[in-house]
């Protein structure tokens, strides 16, 4: 069975998500992780989360929306973080491509949601466009302040020196349908160098649909093609691909382990 490590299923309505989780799950997706956004978004997610017992959730503040509230503090971060099925904090980073908040804003929203993840001692998901060596900049910084934390860049399609960076500070790379896209070439050699303990997959779903699907609506369901396509890039049965994504994943988030 596959997880979905990163999606945003309340961007479908209460009345489609049923069946976009059946669907799912027919597809051997036996778990997914719906992602915070903003401080407001998050305080829902834990209630769609108790709604479905397959569902898992974080709370964070992602860089398009760094400047629209204040900056939450770590120890409100943190404490969102108590409710059982939140098990990480994010999607947060630095998105140097759209440039939708200031980027000093975007680094201290950035820091803010590492802190809380240290504080709470929980993953965090990181968003990284157009902003690599920024990006591992504070990584290096903020791990030199406070000590080691647990991580994963979502969705990769940044450099391999990015990759290289995460992979020694012991984060993780998770592959979405990027990673099937004719041109994704180097993404793909990236993705045949990680080493096997720190891949993950995701759909970041409803964008980014892999092919066959591109330019439509993604789902959890087509986890399973980015999956497919990772397998063969590792020269590897899918099914022990999947076997291996979720031992990862369960190692990366500690929370799903022990529910």
């Amino acid at each position: 069975m596959l997880i979905d490590s990163h999606c945003h299923l309340d961007y479908f309505t209460p009345e489609e998500l049923p069946e976009v989780l059946a669907r799912a799950h027919a597809a051997g997706v036996s778990e997914l992780v719906t992602i915070g956004t903003t401080m407001e978004q998050s305080a829902t997610l834990p209630l769609l989360a108790e709604a479905y017992p397959d569902l898992w959730c974080t709370v964070g503040v992602h860089p398009h929306h760094a400047a629209e509230a204040p900056i939450p503090t770590p120890e409100t971060l943190a404490a969102m973080t108590r409710h059982p099925r939140v098990i990480g904090i994010g999607e947060s980073g630095l998105d140097y491509f759209y440039d939708r908040s200031p980027r000093t804003i975007q680094a201290e929203n950035f820091r803010a949601n590492i802190r809380g993840a240290q504080m709470a001692g929980v993953p965090l998901a990181i968003h990284a466009r157009d902003a690599d060596d920024d990006i591992a900049t504070i990584l290096r910084e903020e791990t030199d302040r406070g000590g080691a934390f647990a991580f994963l860049l979502h969705c990769f399609s940044s450099s391999r020196g990015l990759a290289e960076a995460a992979l020694a500070l012991g984060g993780y790379i998770s592959f979405s349908g990027i990673l099937t896209f004719p041109r994704s070439n180097e993404l793909r050699e990236i993705a045949r160098d990680v080493p096997l303990d720190r891949l993950l997959v995701e759909t970041d779903s409803p964008y980014l649909a892999p092919v066959p699907f591109r330019g439509k609506r993604n789902e959890p369901a087509h986890v399973a093609h980015t999956a497919k396509v990772l397998a063969e890039a590792r020269g590897m049965a899918p099914a022990d691909l999947a076997n291996l994504t979720t031992a990862n994943f369960r190692r990366l988030f500690p929370k799903t382990a022990c529910a």
